[in-house]
């Protein structure tokens, strides 16, 4: 049984854009409990979207309204460059990033043993 199939079932029309999508929902639902536990009713999610861009997402409901805040970071040479809901960008201030630096390199962490324990596991 090869890793993929350890995560996910797969049918034979699926394509490996499937198993790529899954996979970015599989890390972002690992991402998204970083920060502690997840409230009932609420979606918290955290990943890599592409090498230069993390983003943090999460959805809930309100007094009956469904709330959304999307998060995006875009990693830059001279910085990291953040915006909220698609309002304006603005770069992070040294904490801000110091913050975002202790998210990634614990996402990564999680991740990476999260995929260990998958392979190690029994077929």
């Amino acid at each position: 049984m090869d890793f993929l199939s350890k995560i996910f079932s797969k049918t034979s029309n699926d394509n490996s854009d499937s198993y790529g999508q899954a996979l970015l929902r599989h890390e972002a639902k690992i991402g998204g409990q970083l920060f502690g536990k997840i409230p009932k009713g609420h979606l918290r999610q955290f990943f890599c979207l592409d090498e230069n861009t993390w983003v943090w997402h999460e959805e809930w409901i309100d007094n009956g309204q469904k709330k959304v805040m999307t998060t995006r970071y875009d990693v830059r040479p001279y910085g990291v460059i953040k915006s909220q809901d698609g309002k304006a960008h603005r770069k992070l201030s040294r904490n801000e990033a110091s913050n975002l630096y202790r998210a990634v390199d614990q996402y990564a962490d999680r991740v990476e043993a999260e995929y260990q324990r998958i392979l190690q596991a029994p077929a």
